[in-house]
């Protein structure tokens, strides 16, 4: 993987993106500070995604000070939960479910998270879309914040499709909210800066659309 640890990281994908594509020249400006918010990897940093996926982060975020509250943050942790006890935590089936098997999947090595940094990305894609429950957005955002994956992006991600309809639908004639394939077509000129340009547009939608929608805090 190439790989993303600092801010000196980001500025350098910044630089590059504009020499890359200029049109983001003007997105830069406006967007502002670009956060790193890179997070520790392991079966903590894929729970929490698992969690925030779909509903608001102050939900989220009262889901999960619950079951950090219970110990239910770790694999080992989360198993040990009873039914009644992972009920009360306020998840969905479908969430509770995708958890168990991670930590299950994790505790019987049939899913070695530490070992993801050492495959492409399109690799530990697979390895973490082969378990039930978890679809691309979550493999790409699990790469991009608890690995620091220089260059997947989201496609999937509605507030990324809407930032960059919104920053970039006049100059490319797409609508204000671009379809998956579309944005997955956009973002191949961004190579191999994914991230960072999927950075970049969270804080455009964070400044210019008055929203904060980045998956992880």
């Amino acid at each position: 993987m190439n790989l993303i640890r600092n801010e000196a990281d980001i500025d350098e994908g910044l630089a590059r993106l504009v020499e890359i594509d200029p049109l983001l020249a003007p997105v830069i400006a406006a967007a502002g500070p670009v956060p790193l918010r890179l997070h520790e990897p392991g079966f903590e940093g894929l729970a929490y995604i698992i969690v925030s996926q779909m509903i608001s982060k102050t939900a989220a975020n009262a889901i999960w000070a619950r079951m950090v509250d219970k110990g239910a943050h770790s694999a080992t942790g989360y198993l040990a939960c009873s039914p009644e006890l992972v009920a009360s935590f306020g998840l969905s089936r479908a969430k509770a479910s995708t958890l168990e098997g991670a930590a299950r999947a994790i505790i019987n090595g049939d899913l070695d998270l530490d070992g993801l940094t050492g495959l492409s990305a399109a690799e530990a894609i697979g390895k973490l879309t082969a378990l039930k429950g978890i679809g691309r957005w979550t493999a790409e955002v699990y790469l991009m914040f608890c690995l620091g994956e220089r260059d997947v992006f989201p496609a999937g991600d509605v507030a990324l499709r809407a930032a960059v309809g919104h920053a970039l639908g006049n100059a490319l004639g797409h609508e204000v909210r671009p379809s998956i394939a579309e944005v997955e077509s956009i973002a191949t000129r961004w190579k191999p800066y994914r991230a960072v340009a999927a950075l970049l547009f969270w804080a455009y939608y964070a400044t210019c659309m008055g929203r904060n929608a980045i998956p992880i805090n």
